[in-house]
């Protein structure tokens, strides 16, 4: 699963994973993307890049962002997001600037880049302070790498962004679409356009994903019950939670928390051997 609008608050989430569609979401983090193997299409705000194996991706923090991806079954992605505070060194002047094109070819992507990506990866358990090297050498890199721009910010009038942001600030309530129409000043059809076209799912898909990511990252993060993490992830009862979890996750909660804390004693046991 991937968090949507948290990144395990001031640390930082590796994630390696299958390219797949991500619906359009934005959260605090700078996010780094790296094809490994096949293609993956990078939308950013209302421009699509097409990403090649070899291609690395950034994302600026507070920016609408989704993914897309059409190669084969063998297609592999990693995503690692990156709370400010770990590029504390450069200022935040960056955070009102933007790159112009977030996608650097592969041709021109520096050997420091895919070797600290791939550092990250196999020293999960590293302490913060190495970690935060690796990603700050990330940053320098690619900054030299990428021509920024001051950010235009989003339009008020993007119902994409509207939708996205009023989401993200909702999903642990319960909300409707005609309550969420009528607080964005739009008609609930267009709202049902826009999921459809843009989101390719409907609205109560798509908020239920949301809550879905949130507390997947609860149950990996924190060791609150599952019960707890339910409520706080906005499901209105045990039941939705668990039907909804398995509809995606073809497991239960608890078979999941199980599944994560094996594969990260594993990557543990691994790295000690």
């Amino acid at each position: 699963m991937y968090p949507i609008y948290e990144a395990a608050g001031r640390e930082l989430t590796l994630l390696d994973k299958a390219p797949g569609h991500i619906s359009p979401h934005l959260h605090q983090a700078v996010e780094f993307v790296y094809v490994e193997k096949e293609t993956l299409e990078l939308g950013v705000g209302k421009e699509l890049y097409h990403m090649e194996a070899g291609d690395f991706g950034v994302v600026f923090p507070n920016r609408i962002h989704h993914y897309q991806a059409f190669g084969g079954p063998g297609g592999r992605a990693l995503f690692l997001l990156a709370p400010a505070s770990m590029l504390s060194p450069f200022g935040n002047e960056w955070q009102q600037r933007a790159p112009r094109n977030p996608v650097i070819r592969r041709e021109n992507v520096p050997a420091d880049i895919v070797n600290a990506v791939h550092r990250l990866f196999e020293s999960k358990k590293e302490e913060r302070a190495v970690r935060q090297a690796y990603v700050q050498i990330l940053f320098a890199k690619a900054m030299t790498r990428l021509e920024l721009e001051e950010e235009r910010g989003q339009e008020d009038a993007d119902i994409v962004y509207q939708c996205v942001c009023y989401i993200s600030e909702h999903f642990r309530e319960t909300i409707t679409m005609p309550e969420m129409a009528k607080a964005l000043g739009v008609g609930r059809y267009v709202l049902s356009r826009v999921f459809s076209g843009t989101f390719h799912r409907n609205f109560n898909q798509y908020l239920n994903e949301t809550r879905l990511n949130y507390a997947c990252s609860l149950l990996m993060h924190t060791d609150r019950p599952v019960t707890e993490v339910c409520m706080e992830a906005g499901f209105e009862s045990q039941r939705t939670f668990n039907r909804v979890f398995r509809q995606f996750c073809h497991m239960t909660p608890r078979e999941y928390r199980r599944e994560m804390e094996t594969a990260n004693r594993s990557a543990a046991g691994g790295r000690n051997l």
